[in-house]
C-alpha cells in the first residue's frame, strides 16, 4: 500500500459500489467490499433456472430481470461505456422496437453487459477481497477504527473508511447512530418498486422460412417494447439481447410492471401477480401465450425517479470517514450509480491525501 492508504470497507456490490471499489484500489487503498447477496450486482441481475419440457427434457434459462440496459449521456460516462466495450463487457444493443412503443429514454439504443448483467460488476471488482451473503446491520466507530457487525457479531473491524452503497432505506439504519441528519435524508429520498414477470414461451413470431437447425442471424419482428398504457413498462425479448441465448420456437422473456401497478400490488403473493402480468402480456400482444416456464421477481427498491437525484451526487463525512453513494443520489440509471459513486470515491482519495510541507511538495508519511 501507499504509505497514505486507507483501509475501506465498501458496503454494497452493485454498479456504485464495484465503481467506487475500483477506483479507490486503484488509487492505492486497501479495499474490501461486502454484499448481503449471494453474488454481486445488485440490480443489475440475471436470474437462471432450469425447467422442464413436456418430454421430461432439462432446459437451461437466463433472464435479465434487474436493469435491461444502460444509455450514456455523460461525456466521461460515455469513454468508460466505449472502453468496456473495448474490453469486451458491454455490447451495443439496438432493439428493434414493437408497434405503439413510446420513448421513455428518448432512443432504444443501449449498452448490454455481456454475457450478463453482473459481468461489468465482477470486471470492475476483479482482483479485491469481495465478501458475499455477508449482510451488514451495524456500524460501530471507536479508537480502532469502524467495526461491521451482523446480529452482535463482528464482520470485520479495523477500517479507516466505511463506504455505503446501497439503497438508501437501508443505509438509514447504519448511517442513524453516526449521523442522524443523514439518516433522516436517506429514508426520505423516494426510490420505486418494481415487479418483474420472466418466462419462457413459444415463439410469437415464427418464420415459416426459418432453417429448423438454427439460423444464428433470425430475429423476431421486434424486441423490445415500452407500452404506453396499462401495467407493463417494458416487454423485452430476453433472448435478442447481445451474448444471450437463443432457442429454436422458444422466447425469453422479461416484462417489467409499471411503478404505480407494482406498488398497488407490492404485497400481493408472487404467484398472483406472475398470473396477472401473464394475462397482461398476452393482452398486449393480442394473443394467448404457451408457457413453459414462468416466474415474477419483486424488487421493493427497484428504481429512482428520474427527477429526484442530482447528477454525481454523494455524502462524505471527512471527520468520520464515512460516505454514502449511489443512483438514489447520483441521478438515477446505471449512470446515476456510476456518477455519484466516482464523486465519493475522488472525494475519499483527495481527504487522505498527505499534506504538504513548507516547501509545497507531498511527502510520504514516516510514521
Amino acid at each position: 500500500m501507499e504509505p497514505s492508504a486507507v483501509r475501506v470497507a465498501v458496503v454494497g456490490a452493485g454498479m456504485a459500489g464495484a465503481t467506487c471499489a475500483r477506483l479507490l484500489a486503484d488509487a492505492g487503498h486497501d479495499v474490501q467490499v461486502f454484499d448481503k447477496s449471494r453474488g454481486v450486482g445488485g440490480r443489475m441481475a440475471t436470474r437462471r433456472v432450469t425447467w422442464s419440457a413436456d418430454d421430461g427434457v432439462l432446459h437451461q434459462a437466463a433472464f435479465d430481470h434487474g436493469a435491461p440496459g444502460f444509455i450514456a449521456h455523460t461525456a466521461d460516462f460515455v469513454h468508460f461505456a466505449e472502453q468496456a466495450h473495448r474490453d469486451g463487457l458491454l455490447a451495443r444493443w439496438s432493439p428493434a422496437m414493437a408497434p405503439g412503443s413510446g420513448a421513455p429514454l428518448g432512443s432504444p439504443a443501449m449498452w448490454v453487459p455481456t454475457p450478463d448483467l453482473p459481468a461489468l460488476c465482477r470486471a470492475l471488482l476483479a482482483g479485491l477481497p469481495v465478501h458475499t451473503a455477508c449482510t451488514v446491520d451495524a456500524l460501530q466507530h471507536g479508537p480502532g477504527g469502524w467495526r461491521l457487525a451482523r446480529a452482535g457479531a463482528t464482520v470485520a473491524e479495523g477500517f479507516s473508511a466505511v463506504l455505503l452503497a446501497i439503497p438508501p432505506l437501508q443505509a438509514a439504519t447504519l448511517l442513524r447512530p453516526h449521523r442522524d441528519e443523514w439518516a433522516q435524508r436517506a429514508q426520505a429520498l423516494p426510490m420505486l418498486p418494481g415487479w418483474t414477470l420472466m418466462g419462457v414461451t413459444d415463439d410469437v413470431n415464427p418464420d415459416p422460412a426459418w432453417d429448423p437447425a438454427w439460423d444464428p442471424a433470425w430475429d423476431p419482428a421486434w424486441n423490445l417494447a415500452w407500452p404506453t398504457s396499462g401495467p407493463l413498462s417494458w416487454v423485452v425479448r430476453n433472448d435478442a439481447k447481445p451474448g444471450r441465448q437463443r432457442a429454436p420456437g422458444l422466447a425469453h422473456w422479461v416484462v417489467h410492471a409499471t411503478a404505480a401497478w407494482s406498488q398497488t400490488h407490492l404485497e400481493s403473493p408472487a404467484a398472483d401477480v406472475q398470473a396477472a402480468l401473464q394475462v397482461a402480456l398476452a393482452q398486449w400482444l393480442g394473443r394467448p401465450l404457451t408457457w413453459h416456464h414462468a416466474t415474477a421477481h419483486r424488487w421493493r427498491l427497484a428504481s429512482v425517479p428520474r427527477a429526484a437525484a442530482t447528477p454525481g451526487g454523494c455524502w462524505w463525512d471527512a471527520t468520520l470517514q464515512l460516505g454514502v453513494c449511489g443512483d438514489a443520489l447520483g441521478g438515477a440509471g446505471v449512470e446515476g450509480a456510476w456518477l455519484s459513486a466516482r464523486a465519493l470515491a475522488t472525494a475519499v482519495i483527495g481527504s487522505n491525501r498527505p499534506a504538504p510541507d513548507s516547501s509545497g511538495l507531498n511527502l510520504p508519511n514516516t510514521d
